[in-house]
């Protein structure tokens, strides 16, 4: 009887050590958002859940750089996705939930030909018409955006500086393209409901 208990008793143990070595394989996935030394990573915490980004610094550091400062100093903190086009981008970094423009630094020079693609969930900076004129405001890519990439050094043909991708956090950013949008204001496509970035957490750098 005493034999038959230790058996049970050593084969109970043995599945459990399989089960937890399970376990351990189940969690691999989330190592993408380990710090890494050598590696620019963020959290950035939404009201949706949060998205991983890795920051390119060898082919873009002024826009890492910039982008860093800004997250640094709380200026995301609050901020919403202000622009939400479902088959195009997701824009945000520059406006408060109640519509109000944050503040921002001098900008930066367009480093759109470090050839760097507006891939699908890559991030890139926003501007206006004039190629050297983004600050704090980002975009991410939700499809294959080829029109937004640098061809030439004219106006027209500068594109849009791509510095980073989503590593962890694609189910939250295919939430976000998915809501309601409509006006507000002067704005169009501005989610109904606020999807508020709630904190951006450098992880490594």
């Amino acid at each position: 009887m005493q034999r038959l208990f230790r058996l049970a008793l050593f084969s109970a143990l043995f599945v459990l050590s399989l089960y937890g070595s399970a376990l351990a394989a189940d969690a691999a996935p989330g190592s993408a958002i380990t710090p890494q030394p050598g590696k620019v990573l963020i959290k950035m915490e939404t009201t949706k859940g949060d998205i991983v980004l890795e920051l390119f610094k060898d082919k873009a550091p002024l826009s890492v750089a910039s982008f860093l400062q800004y997250a640094k100093s709380g200026h995301y903190d609050g901020t919403i996705f202000h622009r939400v086009i479902n088959g195009f981008m997701i824009q945000g970094g520059g406006f408060d939930i109640t519509m109000n423009e944050r503040p921002t630094g001098p900008a930066i020079k367009n480093e759109a030909d470090n050839g760097l693609k507006n891939t699908l969930y890559t991030i890139a900076m926003a501007r206006t018409a004039e190629p050297h004129s983004a600050s704090a405001q980002f975009y991410i890519n939700v499809k294959d955006n080829r029109s937004l990439d640098y061809r030439e050094k004219t106006e027209q043909g500068w594109g849009y500086a791509v510095f980073g991708k989503v590593v962890d956090g694609k189910r939250v950013v295919d939430e976000i393209k998915g809501v309601a949008t409509g006006m507000r204001g002067p704005f169009s496509d501005v989610p109904l409901r606020p999807v508020i970035i709630k904190k951006v957490v450098v992880l490594s750098e």
